[in-house]
């Protein structure tokens, strides 16, 4: 017979981004859980509104199996004594698993007799293993908490009631003072406290106190009303996902409404507008049929429809109250020119650490001006890249920014086009922030992107000039994001740069245009350095690369993305090769035999004279053509060449010692194998690779 249980943990408010993780987490562990005491159930259904966590178990066994194990005990030998009888140790061993000395058993175990004995543990009822589910509850964790009352416990938000209902059945727990009941709690204003009969009857008991548990069921009444909202004006509508996501996770009972507001305001830019409804109101802007915006929003309110006409009237005076204040600053805005804004930024602290948002332009122009010749931009690129260089960061003493800052960037766009500058330029100083999340857009243009690496290059070494490196989750600045988008933009643009290198000749450059501000770039290179190869390790876990390929491939001396990028490429395409193994065989016998050898790495010259068989010399003719070519051939080619020439490696180890008695021909034999090595490298380190 199986039942059904109810578990619902009632609180404050939570923030909406916290409410769907938080069930997540309530379900993985309760499933965990559940397995780990062996308590069959046939499925898990979360809900969850701003005010409630919730689960409902169905098809609960009405108890554990009873559990039978065989448990060992003492050595025969301890267990009888001389005349055949058990010993203390045996009768101790029999008394602490509760079973009589008849029941011992004696077995082989590794070559000798032990003791064993059958051990039956009969099956907790089902009652008795979900009030377990109360330190689960206790246990969850969240990005904030916070304490309530004289508590030290802490949690998301104040704990208000328990619902813990097995069918009909209360299973007790308590959390603080709050102890687990059948009464849960309606709508915080259309509703009132509603009392579950049985498990089953949740969802349906709240409906009628106007909450609708199921988050799937919320968003798919907010869809719908704004779907027929959209249709009855006419309107085309952005469900953005994001938003949507919020929306639900604020609301218990939704319903949608339409607002408007001044076409006046329309003369505003139009990312303000939608920041202002979007960002700021959490309201879906609307288009016309042509695609323009329109003056007017769809909001969605937690509860029905009366006094709607109160409530809609209310949300356009804030919105107003928000453009009015936008159309301002706007207007004030343009009463002064880019270089005002510059001049501020030489009292504005990027860091007091590292010095003002204006040093931090004159360097990262500086570093602009160096990336812009090495990925080959033309003259006009270059000169749109220096002027952006050196006015990107303008916007951030504006007062529309200062008002909205998570248009930084979007403003400076705007603006610049606004006081004349071309739109590479304008489109540059929006892109320099890209990519703003993980997978977040990267910047379409060269300009934009060559300006976004630059800064986030001087952003990371400045930071680790002084000390200020991220260490376990702490991350403040944001360094790890930063350094992940530089990756994806280099190697979104098959842009070679030789991280390894770039940093102590920037540091050179710097010195040399007096751009140092005190700042000492070379300063913890080697920890910038393995900063950026765990960024590139991060990029390839997203590209489903094996383990031990990525390790591979970061093991490369060149710490070049691009070029790593084409090194995984080309060998997971290999990879299922029939010869693979043979090959990376092969090459990584003349990497550890290299590795294990004292040579001088600055003279590595091969003397034929000292050759005693063939091989030796037609590995040495392959090796020297290949040389000729080998660094200005793609990674595919370049591996079709170790590829080819496998063969005459292992007949060069076939044929000779290299560990020779002569101690020339020894070293020989060893630098021949050295400039294969040279050569391997560029695929990283080989002997990281696991084949089969």
């Amino acid at each position: 017979m199986s039942a059904n249980y109810l578990f619902e943990i009632g609180l404050e408010e939570m923030p909406a981004h916290v409410v769907r993780p938080s069930v997540a987490q309530l379900v993985e562990k309760t499933t965990k859980y559940l397995q780990e005491q062996r308590l069959d159930y046939t499925a898990i259904k979360s809900y969850a509104t701003p005010r409630r966590l919730a689960l409902l178990i169905s098809g609960l066994a009405d108890r554990q199996p009873d559990k039978v194990e065989e448990v060992k005990g003492p050595a025969k030998r301890i267990a009888l004594d001389a005349d055949g009888n058990f010993t203390k140790a045996a009768l101790g061993f029999a008394r602490g698993q509760k079973v009589a000395p008849e029941n011992i058993t004696f077995k082989d175990f590794k070559g000798e007799p032990y003791v064993f004995v059958e051990k039956k543990t009969a099956g907790k009822a089902a009652a008795e293993v979900l009030a377990g589910i109360q330190a689960i509850a206790k246990g969850l964790t969240f990005p904030t908490r916070m304490k309530w009352g004289t508590n030290e416990f802490e949690y998301i938000r104040p704990i208000h009631w328990l619902v813990s209902l097995l069918d009909d059945q209360i299973v007790p727990m308590q959390i603080l003072d709050v102890k687990a009941g059948r009464i849960s709690q309606g709508h915080r204003f259309l509703g009132k406290p509603v009392e579950i009969a049985t498990a089953t009857d949740y969802e349906a008991d709240l409906a009628s106190e106007f909450v609708i548990a199921d988050m799937a069921k919320r968003q798919a009444v907010i869809e719908e009303q704004i779907k027929e909202i959209a249709a009855k004006n006419n309107w085309l509508v952005d469900l953005d996902p994001d938003l949507l996501e919020e929306v639900v996770n604020l609301v218990e009972y939704p319903t949608a409404f339409a607002g408007h507001f001044a076409e006046q305001y329309l003369a505003v830019p139009e990312a303000v507008l939608i920041t202002s409804m979007k960002d700021n109101q959490r309201y879906f802007y609307v288009r016309n049929q042509d695609g323009k915006l329109a003056p007017n929003f769809i909001g969605v309110r937690n509860g029905n429809r009366d006094y709607l006409e109160n409530v809609i009237s209310g949300n356009e005076k804030v919105l107003v109250a928000r453009l009015e204040d936008a159309k301002f600053f706007f207007e004030e805005d343009q009463k002064h020119t880019i270089a005002d804004y510059v001049e501020k930024l030489k009292t504005v602290s990027f860091h007091d650490k590292i010095g003002t948002m204006y040093e931090k332009m004159q360097r990262v122009a500086m570093i602009a001006a160096t990336l812009g010749q090495l990925f080959d931009l033309s003259d006009q690129e270059l000169a749109d890249l220096d002027r952006a260089a050196h006015i990107y960061k303008f916007d951030l003493v504006t007062g529309m920014v200062g008002e909205f800052p998570e248009l930084q960037g979007v403003m400076g766009e705007i603006y610049a086009k606004i006081f004349g500058e071309n739109k590479a330029v304008a489109q540059a100083i929006r892109e320099h922030y890209l990519p703003t999340s993980a997978d977040g857009e990267l910047p379409a243009s060269k300009v934009g992107a060559t300006l976004a690496i630059a800064d986030k290059l001087d952003t990371i070494y400045a930071f680790f000039s002084v000390d200020m490196i991220p260490s376990g989750s702490n991350d403040p600045y944001a360094l790890r994001r930063q350094s992940y988008g530089l990756v994806r933009i280099l190697i979104a643009n098959h842009w070679h740069l030789q991280l390894h290198d770039l940093q102590n000749r920037l540091a050179k450059s710097l010195v040399k245009n007096h751009l140092t501000y005190d700042l000492d770039w070379t300063k913890n290179d080697q920890d910038t350095q393995h900063f950026f190869i765990d960024r590139m390790r991060q990029f390839f876990n997203t590209k489903n690369l094996r383990h031990d390929m990525i390790e591979a491939i970061v093991g490369s001396e060149s710490a070049d993305p691009a070029t790593i990028a084409d090194v995984a490429k080309t060998l997971a395409g290999h990879s299922a090769d029939q010869d693979f193994k043979e090959t990376i065989e092969a090459l990584t016998r003349v990497t550890r035999l290299v590795d294990q050898a004292d040579l001088d790495l600055d003279a590595l010259t091969v003397d034929p004279a000292l050759f005693e068989n063939p091989s030796e010399q037609k590995l040495y003719d392959a090796v020297e053509n290949i040389r000729k070519t080998f660094k200005s051939k793609s990674i595919a080619e370049d591996y079709d060449e170790l590829h080819a020439l496998r063969p005459l490696i292992e007949d060069y180890f076939e044929e000779n010692m290299i560990m020779a008695d002569d101690e020339k021909v020894r070293q020989n034999r060893l630098i021949q194998l050295a400039i294969i090595q040279r050569l391997i490298k560029i695929f990283g380190n080989l002997q990281e690779l696991i084949v089969k």
